[in-house]
Formats: structure tokens, sequence, C-alpha cells
């Protein structure tokens, strides 16, 4: 039997190992580390990601909460195809994968969540009142935006939400990038991350 890719136990996957498609966008690896951190995952928690892109949070969790159930939401069927391709890679059997926009395929969702990761989406503000409905008591729910319009939006919709314990996070992480023959630190992109808890 093969060793696994990934045979640690903490998040952090680098971005190289995950497969790619042109244009789709991923969570970053110091990125996701702090939206992983936010989530304040239990070893059984229902997360549902919605816009989950390169698949990137859901095998980190997935890896994270072997009894957890993650479903990875995505309106794009090649995308959806790649996070099942990144979920075989790794080895994560607890990733369910939902094709369709949100908020209108969450109604087929069977089980409620008691955490909740919007990395996008055309109306977050729509997607988050939606999911704040089937959230759990006690649940937590983060969005994610790299723009001032995306953190008033989302800061707007916690506030009438009346979401208790809301956090804003914003990254601003450098890595060491060789470039020619010289070094030098490069940024990567920040994003906010703001959090809320439904009491």
């Amino acid at each position: 039997m093969s060793e696994p890719i990934w045979s640690y136990v903490t998040p952090g996957i680098p971005d190289e190992l995950f497969d790619r498609l042109p244009g789709i966008p991923m969570s970053k690896c110091e990125t996701r580390l702090l939206i992983i951190g936010q989530l304040r995952l239990k070893a059984d928690s229902i997360l549902w990601d919605i816009g989950a892109g390169t698949g990137t949070i859901p095998i980190e969790t997935g890896l994270l909460c072997p009894k957890g159930k993650i479903v990875a939401i995505e309106r794009d069927e090649d995308v959806a195809g790649l996070i099942a391709k990144n979920c075989q890679k790794f080895g994560v059997n607890n990733v369910e994968i939902k094709i369709g926009s949100a908020p209108e395929c969450l109604t087929s969702l069977a089980t409620d969540p008691d955490r909740i990761c919007i990395e996008g989406g055309r109306s977050v503000s729509e997607i988050l009142e939606y999911c704040w409905e089937r959230l759990q008591n006690e649940g937590r729910a983060i969005a994610t935006t790299n723009s001032l319009e995306g953190l008033y939006a989302i800061s707007e919709s916690f506030a009438k939400l009346q979401a208790r314990n809301v956090e804003v996070v914003q990254s601003s992480v450098n890595r060491l990038e060789t470039r020619g023959n010289r070094q030098v630190f490069a940024a990567v992109s920040p994003m906010f991350i703001i959090s809320g808890e439904k009491l």
C-alpha cells in the first residue's frame, strides 16, 4: 500500500500538491489555516463549504474530522469534478459534492450544518441569510472576501442576523520566492475572514 500524499494530522497541505484548473481560485495554504482556525471544528462537525473551488477547505477539514461530514457546494460541473479528483488524491471519503448555485441548491441538503464556510457566491448576503436559518444552534459561520464592499455586505448581514461573537481577521502573508538569482518576499493576496456564532 502506498504512503498517503499528506500523512500529517495538522492542516497546511502545500498548494502545489492540489490538482488545479486554469482560472479557478484556490485558498492559499496560509489563508486556509486561518479559515480552518476560525471554523473551530469539532470531530463530528457537519460543514457546508459554499464556493468550494479547488476543494482545499473540504479536503483539509475532511482529513481533520474523519467522523464529520463535509458538503462541498460548487456550481460548475468541471470544478466539482476537480474537487472529486482532489478528494480521491488525498484519500478523503467524507466529502459530498453538491453541484448547483447557492442558495437554491441547498434546499435539497437533508442535514443541517453546525459549521458554514462561504468562500464565494453571487449573493453572499442571500446565501448567508438562507444558511443561517439552517445553521444549528451554537453553530458557527464564516465568510471570506478580498474587497471592502464584500466586508461591508457580510458585516451588515451578520448584524441583521444578530450573530454573536463576530470577529474579523485580515490575512497578511508574505512568501519567500526565487526570482532570477534573487530571493524576495512576495505578498499573498490579503483576505478578510468574518466569523459569527448562532446562539
